[in-house]
């Protein structure tokens, strides 16, 4: 029986998406490692446990569990021989049954310091702590600001200080904080297990200092050991610095199992779930749904039915602005309000035809209305975003595009109910932006293998930037013959290509992670539970906007 075109174009996309998540699996698989074998077996020469192997045995077994910035510093400080993961591992997870973000550093990277990275992943960890109200926990076994790049983590406003400005205002918002030094803990660092609500030590191998014995005897000339100057004994029998001495990783480990235990509840935010229900379509279907070739167009409507319970979605002005499908859902039970940007070739009312990913003024206009109907009905937001910006021409620009979008953003950014944001294929320019893109305070942001994130794609780039660098060439006098021109093009575009690549984005935590397409739902469902814990501060208010 001969395949139909349909099926093969399918079968392709199938493969290559397959392909894609292999390379991100062996990828994150080389990042787990760490700082390497070596390193690892060294750490448990001194009876140390890894930062994963401390997670794993902090987390409640056979539980769903989020990763954040796994590829942060992917690529980055070569010279320095690299950062991978950014020197700590931060997982959403559940700690005796509550949803708790874990936060531990990892010694085998350089000794657990602090890179530019490591801050601003800190930061970012701190941040959904305050967003959600969750639970935060500290695993501490660092060796401070990494010295070389002192100047770009120290000072400024986002580098290290803020962790503790963070520890101190999460305190006074009643966000739990429980702080373990499960090693080195030292200098400006020391402050983070006394700024949180509760603080272990393991004996012999923790330490607190804000000067180890080799600076103390430069500095003052006391002859003291790194034990005796600030060890679990002095600092939970002589200083009081801390307030529980365990003897090794799994007593310290189980005894945090132990306080999380008891911590109360609050009010939620009341966001509505029932009974979860699986999609009726496979969630690997979607692999072979996305082109493999990103100019083609496909039916958004069928990553959907692969996403949400039951297959089933209620859509929102169905037959208005249809390069943006609106359309109420749940997700893993969870009610939740989806935007999304439909790649199809689409008719208006009119009988003009859309390109598909792009915003006109009428989706722009619906994607509003139906963003400000969800904060009235307290449903959280779905961005899926596979957008190439907005609509430009004189026709957009009369029919008032610049106003409408206005409208989208607004309404977007002044949002009180929560956002997540899946980067399914392109995430360029103002659509960014308005599909709630990093500026916009998602709760999570994460990106399938196949994302792209730039001003506009890649040919396009480079086409802009072939002209401006020909013209520039031919202004000293140099010919330009066709095949100069494609090797132009072709350096231009492969730098280009390297920076919209969604490792890219991940490495400097522009998105919280890449993930599988099947794990759209657990993200999605465990991002509206970490939500849940705490209600909107203020009333939705969109300010002065145009109609």
């Amino acid at each position: 029986m001969a395949i139909s075109k349909k099926e093969l174009e399918f079968n392709i996309n199938d493969d290559q998406m397959r392909l894609k998540i292999s390379a991100l699996e062996r990828e994150l698989a080389k990042i787990a490692e760490g700082g390497g074998k070596k390193r690892i077996d060294k750490l448990h020469e001194s009876g140390k446990l890894t930062a994963r192997e401390r997670i794993d045995l902090l987390l409640d077994p056979n539980t769903d569990r989020v990763e954040i910035g796994a590829i942060a510093g992917y690529g980055m400080y070569k010279e320095h021989g690299g950062c991978p993961a950014g020197g700590v591992v931060i997982v959403i997870g559940y700690v005796s049954g509550k949803q708790c973000i874990v936060v531990a550093n990892d010694a085998t990277v350089k000794a657990g310091a602090w890179f530019p990275i490591t801050g601003k992943k800190n930061l970012r960890a701190q941040e959904i702590a305050m967003e959600n109200r969750l639970p935060i926990i500290y695993l501490v076994d660092s060796a401070g600001v990494y010295l070389p790049m002192q100047d770009e983590i120290f000072p400024d406003k986002e580098h290290f200080g803020r962790i503790f400005r963070n520890n101190a205002v999460m305190s006074s918002m009643g966000i739990v904080q429980i702080a373990a030094v499960m090693g080195s803990c030292v200098a400006g660092g020391a402050y983070l297990p006394i700024m949180s609500d509760e603080s272990l030590i393991v004996n012999k191998t923790g330490t607190i200092f804000l000067a180890g014995s080799y600076l103390v005897k430069a500095a003052i000339g006391e002859s003291i050991d790194n034990e005796t100057l600030g060890g679990a004994t002095t600092h939970t029998e002589i200083s009081g610095v801390c307030d529980y001495n365990v003897e090794n990783d799994q007593e310290c480990l189980q005894t945090i199992r132990n306080l999380v235990d008891k911590i109360g509840s609050f009010e939620n935010a009341g966001f509505d779930r029932k009974e979860s229900k699986a999609p009726l379509l496979a969630p690997k279907t979607v692999y072979g749904i996305l082109p493999a070739d990103r100019s083609k167009p496909y039916d958004t409507r069928e990553l959907l039915k692969a996403i949400v319970d039951d297959s089933d979605f209620t859509e929102y002005k169905e037959n208005y602005g249809k390069t943006i499908i609106c359309a109420y859902a749940r997700i893993d039970g969870w009610a939740v309000g989806i935007v999304a940007n439909q790649r199809e070739l689409v008719k208006n009312a009119k009988g003009e035809m859309q390109f598909g990913g792009v915003i006109y003024t009428d989706s722009a206009d619906k994607a509003a209305r139906f963003i400000m109907n969800c904060n009235q009905k307290n449903i959280p937001l779905v961005f899926l975003q596979d957008v190439s910006g907005f609509m430009v021409g004189s026709k957009s620009e009369h029919a008032g595009i610049i106003k409408d979008g206005a409208k989208m953003v607004n309404a977007m950014a002044n949002s009180v109910v929560p956002k997540f944001t899946v980067v399914v294929g392109n995430s360029y320019g103002a659509g960014n932006y308005a599909m709630c893109g990093k500026a916009y305070d998602p709760r999570l942001i994460v990106a399938w293998p196949t994302a792209e994130i730039a001003v506009m794609s890649g040919a396009a780039a480079a086409k802009t930037l072939l002209q401006i660098e020909v013209a520039s060439l031919k202004s000293k006098g140099e010919e330009i013959t066709p095949e100069r021109e494609k090797e132009l093009f072709d350096t231009i575009k492969n730098r280009y290509d390297e920076q919209i690549s969604p490792y890219y984005a991940a490495s400097r935590i522009w998105v919280d992670a890449i993930i599988d397409p099947v794990d759209t739902r657990k993200v999605i469902s465990m991002g509206i539970e970490m939500a849940n814990h705490k209600k909107a501060e203020k009333a939705y208010n969109v300010g002065v906007l145009q109609t």
